[in-house]
């Protein structure tokens, strides 16, 4: 075991081989809250499976919003590399993660290591473990937006863990044509649909919202309810800012249209938010929700106004109609359906149309989850069992092969 542990990570949990035949590690990384509610269903799946013995590591990028999707979800860390710095760079949190992990790495010698999307945790994470020739498993991968500095740093981060991952678990079969368009080898790639869809489909069964949202879903009630969230660094400054004022002045407008918006820790959101949205009516400002709450007012919301990746694929799961503060996405199936729509810098104009003519609104519930049916998990567990499987059985065979071949008849 490692000397002098505690100045990389902090160990959390015991961790047992499963008795018998040897399992196949997995380790489990994730560092933010959108990662670690993506990563729940797997390591549910995972748990279940006697073939591996799961590890969890968390490199706690996110501390406040992440603590409560890991009780939610009941999720046992084992690792916590606990990079979180005030004012942190994407640099900062990659060089951290790169260090300490690489003492876990080391230490518990992983088959395979699964990252999720596209933060600089999963990157660090991969490029962590490709320094070991520890395989790497992408999950959700295969999005592009086509433009390496929208969103930022995440189109960079997907296109390089794209090039280190020995399997690609995609989430739409646009995903894969993006892989075999960069030459990924179609053997490695497996389309399973999205695992937040298997989260969300296990919170709305197993959980009610507190007492503070069931409130506050009383207060609005017979308002047309707008759920906002905004946090994207592309999104800071004068395009944040401009949004905001244009959200403000359409609820003062219309008085039958509230606005709920649960605040992102970061300082650009927070300072933003108090200048523009504090203090006004029918304005709800929120401290950050557990994943509960949040599925709560989504599936409460009349429209949903966002920049968010994860809510684009949330959204469809729960029929509801979303804004797209952005430029461009890469989940194009929530636009192509028909359930979202691209704003860029014309927020006012969607808004002021759409209270006008509910049309598309109303109509968003009808069309059917591009994302899946809430069995990613079980797929991906699936797959990695039947890779790992196929692959003892061959060496099975060439042993056998070579006894064979030693007999004297």
């Amino acid at each position: 075991m490692l000397d002098g542990f505690q100045k990389t990570a902090t160990r959390t949990g015991e961790i047992r081989n499963a008795p018998g035949k040897s399992p196949r590690k997995i380790l489990v990384l994730f560092g933010t809250r959108p990662e670690a509610i993506k990563l729940a269903p797997v390591i549910f799946e995972l748990k279940k499976h006697k073939s591996f013995q799961t590890v969890v590591a968390s490199s706690s990028q996110h501390t406040n919003l992440l603590a409560p999707v890991l009780e939610i979800f009941k999720i046992k860390v084992d690792y916590d590399l606990d990079v979180m710095t005030p004012n942190q760079t994407p640099n900062t949190v990659g060089a951290k993660v790169l260090e300490k992990l690489d003492a876990v790495l080391a230490d518990e010698k992983p088959d395979v290591i699964l990252v999720q999307g596209d933060t600089t945790t999963a990157f660090a994470g991969a490029f962590a473990a490709f320094n070991r020739k520890i395989k790497i498993g992408h999950i959700e991968a295969g999005l592009r937006s086509g433009n390496l500095l929208s969103p930022f740093p995440e189109e960079a981060n997907r296109r390089l863990i794209s090039q280190l991952a020995t399997f690609h678990f995609c989430a739409t079969d646009g995903n894969k044509r993006n892989l075999t368009a960069e030459n990924i080898n179609e053997k490695t790639i497996f389309v399973c649909g999205n695992t937040v869809v298997d989260a969300l489909h296990f919170i709305l069964k197993n959980k009610k919202p507190s007492a503070k949202i069931k409130k506050l879903l009383a207060e609005t009630h017979g308002l047309k309810r707008i759920l906002l969230t905004t946090h994207r660094r592309e999104s800071f400054g004068d395009a944040m800012a401009e949004n905001l004022e244009t959200l403000r002045d359409f609820v003062f407008k219309n008085k039958d249209v509230a606005v709920i918006f649960p605040v992102h820790p970061n300082p650009n959101v927070r300072t933003a938010t108090e200048k523009i949205l504090a203090n006004r009516e029918r304005t709800f400002l929120l401290e950050p929700l557990d994943y509960a709450d949040f599925a709560a007012l989504m599936k409460a919301a009349w429209l949903i106004v966002s920049d968010s990746g994860g809510v684009q694929e949330e959204a469809p799961s729960l029929g509801k109609p979303l804004l797209v503060l952005r430029e461009n996405t890469e989940r194009p199936e929530a636009i192509e359906t028909g359930i979202a729509r691209l704003v860029g810098g014309n927020l006012k104009r969607f808004l002021e149309e759409n209270y006008a003519d509910e049309s598309w609104i109303n109509s968003v519930g009808k069309i059917a989850n591009p994302f899946g049916d809430g069995t990613a998990a079980k797929q991906i567990v699936d797959i990695l069992s039947q890779i790992f499987n196929a692959k003892a059985q061959s060496r099975e065979d060439a042993k056998n092969n070579m006894k064979v071949g030693n007999l004297k008849v």
